[in-house]
């Protein structure tokens, strides 16, 4: 990824979001073998983001997620959707629901490419569903409107993606 695109990006930017496992925790953009994957096909790579992959579908996020970017992602895993009350991610899945859907999975991406020495530096971030999220720093730990980051840094061709613990849930 083009050094010049870690910058910040007003929050008119495209409607995205992103995850990637575990597994691709160690992925690095930059080899002369084959392209980087985008964030599609890093979340669809991997099983631990079975549920934010049909919420994309769902919400009919998948092709702007293929789009040029940069976004940055704060990405639930299949536990973090887990962890919601019973019945909220099959509510949210439900075709009635797709904009209040979209709004949560929005909630989740910042317009630009933040890696996570650029993150650490920051109180707040504006999503591009509207609403700001909170960043801190707790016991060496980066939080996200309370959830924890436990990876970062995962480069796909069109942003990056950290992932979360928790789903993050807009207040508006």
């Amino acid at each position: 990824m083009n050094i010049a695109k870690r910058i910040l990006l007003a929050p008119a930017a495209a409607l995205a979001l992103v995850a990637a496992g575990p597994a691709l925790a160690d992925h690095h953009a930059g080899t002369t073998d084959e392209a980087t994957p985008d964030i599609v096909e890093i979340a669809a790579g991997n099983e631990d983001f079975s549920t934010l992959v049909a919420a994309l579908k769902a919400a009919g996020l998948v092709e702007t997620l293929q789009g040029e970017g940069p976004f940055t992602v704060f990405a639930p895993t299949n536990a973090a959707f887990a962890a919601l009350p019973d019945g909220t991610v099959e509510s949210l899945l439900a075709p009635a629901n797709k904009a209040q859907l979209t709004a949560v999975l929005t909630y989740h991406v910042i317009p630009g490419a933040v890696y996570a020495s650029d993150v650490v530096e920051l109180s707040s971030a504006t999503t591009v569903q509207g609403g700001d999220v909170s960043i801190s720093t707790e016991d060496g730990r980066v939080m996200i409107d309370g959830a924890e980051v436990i990876k970062t840094d995962i480069e796909a061709e069109n942003g990056v993606i950290h992932v979360i613990d928790a789903v993050l849930l807009p207040s508006k």
